[in-house]
């Protein structure tokens, strides 16, 4: 069915944020992107819970939905599958394929993706919230140590010569790239020579360049010094399930 309307791209520049913008580069699909400022709260307007009833972005809008009705989609997970089987690209071509690309990709949503951000947290967002910094050494090196060590399955997994993580390039290297950021997570990316190799073989791809880039100029530096960044600090980390 022909796209008649763009997909409306609800996002944020952030990790997984970019996987979705990255895949609708790659794929070609008409979108127009609606900024959620997760800094402002704006994750919590009751129009966006609508369609993200979690309060987490990015979620999409598309008005051409597998029956040619409107559909909302949350997780990006679930928007790199439903893109993917609406592009016919990116998701291999037989179950075998699918499969591989399946694990990968829930590997990352379970794994990668929980486990990078925590170490975001404490290593970044976490000393400018407690100071005493001996109430987040524990959490500092957990989540640090698991990155680490979630760095080499990828080196392993890599390390027969393929590519990409599932064979082909595939919605799987979508959500997991943007979530290697070795500065953020304590990470020397020299230790993984075939997950560097990995990184700037993926960000040589024009359509990840477009994707990752996507609305770099409204983020704001969460890690500053002011009453904006505590303000969105107090946003983003001490929510309470009333809200």
């Amino acid at each position: 069915m022909a796209q008649t309307s763009p997909i409306e791209l609800y996002y944020w520049p952030t990790p997984n944020g970019w996987k979705v913008s990255i895949a609708l580069e790659e794929m070609g699909l008409d979108y127009v992107m609606k900024p959620v400022n997760i800094g402002a709260g704006e994750q919590f307007e009751p129009e966006f819970a609508r369609i993200s009833p979690n309060n987490r972005m990015p979620a999409i809008i598309d008005p051409v939905g597998p029956d040619g009705e409107p559909i909302a989609i949350f997780e990006s997970g679930a928007i790199l599958q439903y893109l993917a089987r609406k592009s016919g690209r990116f998701y291999g071509d037989n179950a075998r394929e699918q499969a591989e690309i399946e694990q990968w990709l829930f590997w990352q949503m379970g794994g990668l993706g929980p486990m990078a951000g925590q170490a975001h947290h404490f290593r970044g967002y976490a000393p400018k919230i407690e100071p005493d910094a001996s109430k987040l050494e524990y959490g500092r090196d957990r989540y640090t140590n698991e990155v680490n060590r979630l760095y080499g399955v990828l080196e392993r997994a890599l390390a027969d010569g393929r590519d990409f993580v599932a064979g082909a390039y595939s919605i799987a290297d979508m959500a997991i790239w943007p979530w290697i950021l070795p500065t953020a997570q304590g990470q020397d990316l020299d230790e993984f020579p075939k997950l560097n190799a990995y990184v700037d073989r993926v960000y040589a791809r024009p359509a990840v360049k477009a994707g990752r880039s996507l609305g770099k100029e409204l983020r704001s530096n969460l890690g500053a010094d002011d009453k904006k960044a505590e303000e969105a600090r107090k946003i983003l980390f001490g929510q309470r399930a009333s809200q």
